[in-house]
């Protein structure tokens, strides 16, 4: 696997539509993402086998049916309308395990996925639970949510995120890289961005919403990805420095950040660029954005 940018519909399979992505090879082999369109009633069931999963609504509710050991779980996600609408419930779902989505009125709904050691209890997280975070300042503030994240699931390595980024913004930035393990500094990760955009109130018809990503490796570790992203396109970083992600004027951008590696430590710890680690320094004396948290559109 060495072409690190995935546009929409390029990896599909087993009726992942959108986006299936899964580890496999010495290049790739922690983390996984399935997304698919399902119409009202429609359903897609995954074994877990050796990973992990969490169910995650892009758009639309759904009902969903766990089976793990003995126990049978059922849960009904109201979901949200879009991803630029906040945070949506989710369900995690442990390793050996089955799990059935069936769309309640259609939509988007994705499955991240990481490899795991040890099964964890089958979970709920409401969307009132999903911690929000403003980060950066200025021009580089983003929206964080952090539903997949430690301290919001109990999980044994996948560690996942959204970030909303308004039109004109970067993020992912300064550039860092997570490829190392260092305890207390870096934990090496892979990492993937699922990518959809939109255009703000006032667009034309025919506008075409779109960003961009940037990912760069070190002089020992190459790689050169310079991707124009569009909605359902996917980046991967197998390494390297990574950012920024750009929302050019005129289009808000999100995107799903799905982790995992082989340290023992389910930890995200990363290392500036040290060319532009700098930049951080400058949000002290500037505001976050006015338009952030971005839940409706303005």
């Amino acid at each position: 696997m060495t072409d690190w940018f995935k546009p929409s519909g390029t990896t599909t399979s087993d009726g992942f539509g959108v986006v299936a992505i899964r580890p496999g090879g010495e290049e790739w082999s922690h983390t996984g993402l399935l997304v698919a369109d399902l119409a009202d009633g429609e359903s897609r069931t995954v074994s877990t086998g050796e990973c992990e999963y969490i169910v995650l609504p892009l758009s639309g509710a759904a009902h969903v049916t766990v089976t793990a050991g003995a126990e049978t779980h059922e849960f009904d996600l109201a979901g949200r309308a879009d991803v630029f609408s906040g945070p949506s419930d989710l369900v995690y779902v442990p390793r050996d395990a089955e799990v059935t989505v069936t769309s309640a009125g259609g939509g988007r709904y994705a499955w991240p996925f990481a490899t795991a050691r040890r099964a964890f209890p089958v979970a709920h997280v409401a969307a009132a639970d999903v911690p929000v975070e403003l980060r950066g300042a200025g021009q580089a503030s983003r929206q964080v949510q952090n539903f997949g994240t430690p301290g919001t699931v109990e999980a044994d390595s996948i560690i996942a995120c959204e970030v909303i980024t308004p039109a004109g913004n970067w993020s992912s930035y300064p550039p860092h890289k997570h490829d190392e393990e260092r305890p207390g500094q870096e934990s090496s990760l892979e990492e993937i961005y699922y990518f959809e955009m939109r255009a703000e109130d006032g667009a034309p018809e025919g506008a075409d919403p779109m960003g961009y990503q940037r990912v760069y490796g070190t002089d020992d570790r190459p790689i050169d990805v310079l991707a124009e992203v569009r909605s359902g396109d996917t980046v991967l970083v197998p390494h390297g420095w990574h950012g920024p992600a750009m929302a050019p004027t005129g289009y808000d951008m999100y995107y799903l950040n799905v982790m995992a590696g082989p340290g023992e430590e389910r930890v995200w710890l990363i290392c500036d660029d040290p060319a532009h680690g700098w930049v951080r320094d400058a949000w002290a004396s500037q505001d976050v954005d006015p338009r952030l948290p971005l839940h409706e559109k303005h």
